[in-house]
């Protein structure tokens, strides 16, 4: 009989973990009011546990009666909890509450910040520099051919390529960003256990394996109309900045880019052709301030070039031994390292911009001489 690897239980969700997931399932409570209370009484059990007198001060009363009921015994609510437990124990899948240490900054800095987030792949890149790349999703052969080469080229920069999983330019920037460093994080609308649309399920599935795919949704949230735009929210205050590649006047990615500027974000734009609806949004952002690039080093140029950490010097000597003198791709080098492929992306491309390796086509590497 062959050998089996043991199985590791994954760790049941913590009382706190618990109370986070009733205070976002509380009816009435939104993200304003739910950050309001936790500023007054500091965690989500305080406020499950706050006196009844208090909370009628501070909200109305059926709100105040929903939070007085939260704690009692419910099988719906524990029922949920058991669903995320399960779907936490897969390997890199991560549930992240407002007061992690893991929760992305940028997302703090909303008004209404999700309680909680479920992610899978790589939450490190929701940690580091990020820029947006966001267009139509009837976008022209053009427009998704500049996604994906602006993508790749600030994914080799160092910067995670965000966008929403649409089909058009936010498919083709996800794989740019995949082409490139691997960095890429798709922020979607559904719960983190549905795709949509079906059309991308291969591509969520490399997103979720190289990548990060996040999403703000209890586990199986259907796809729903409100959903989106809402969203929108959360790619513009994960990234430095937001670029339009392609928009109709009226299109989402106005929304975005609008978002974008009321956090203080930069908001760069491609200008097209005059004749073409799919230029119409983006030369109206041009003409509001937003900035013309025509290249990503006009991208980098103005948040200071390349962002990509520096290598870890206790990990060049193993990577460097590794690849030794001939060629090898990132999947060879990372089962001599024993290590996942996603993880070495950014060890790579740090000793990429070092000058200590050159990528090749079709990725693979090979030593600079030196």
């Amino acid at each position: 009989m062959a050998d089996t690897a043991p199985t590791i239980a994954s760790q049941p969700l913590s009382d706190v973990q618990r109370d986070w997931i009733r205070l976002e399932r509380v009816p009435g409570i939104g993200l304003l009011t739910a950050r309001r209370l936790l500023e007054q009484f500091g965690t989500p059990g305080a406020v499950l546990r706050a006196p009844a007198e208090r909370l009628r001060e501070l909200l109305r009363p059926a709100q105040a009666g929903a939070l007085a009921r939260a704690l009692q015994p419910d099988a719906a609510f524990d029922a949920h909890c058991e669903a995320i437990d399960a779907w936490l124990a897969t390997p890199n899948r991560h549930l992240l509450a407002l007061d992690d240490p893991a929760y992305p900054a940028g997302l703090r800095q909303l008004a209404d910040p999700p309680l909680l987030l479920y992610v899978v792949g790589r939450p490190a890149l929701l940690a580091g520099p990020a820029l947006a790349v966001v267009g139509s999703r009837n976008a022209s052969a053009q427009g998704l051919r500049n996604a994906e080469r602006f993508a790749e080229a600030l994914s080799h920069a160092g910067l995670a390529v965000v966008s929403g999983l649409a089909l058009g330019i936010d498919a083709a920037a996800h794989r740019g960003g995949l082409s490139g460093a691997g960095s890429t994080v798709a922020v979607v609308g559904t719960g983190a256990d549905r795709i949509y649309p079906a059309r991308n399920a291969a591509l969520a599935r490399q997103i979720a394996e190289q990548g990060c795919l996040l999403s703000e949704y209890p586990l199986g949230t259907t796809p729903r109309p409100e959903n989106f735009p809402k969203r929108n929210r959360l790619i513009s205050a994960l990234a430095r900045g937001v670029l339009v590649v392609e928009a109709a006047a009226g299109s989402g990615s106005l929304i975005t880019a609008r978002l974008a500027l009321d956090l203080g974000r930069e908001v760069y734009a491609i200008p097209g052709s005059i004749h073409s609806a799919l230029s119409k949004g983006c030369h109206a952002l041009l003409r509001d301030g937003a900035t013309l690039v025509e290249s990503a080093d006009d991208i980098l140029g103005q948040l200071g070039g390349a962002v990509a950490p520096a290598p870890d010097a206790r990990f060049v000597d193993a990577l460097l031994e590794a690849i030794g003198y001939d060629p090898a791709t990132a999947d060879v080098l990372a089962g001599r390292l024993g290590v996942g492929a996603a993880e070495l992306h950014g060890q790579l491309l740090a000793l990429e911009l070092a000058g200590l390796l050159e990528r090749l086509p079709g990725g693979i590497y090979q030593r600079v001489p030196g």
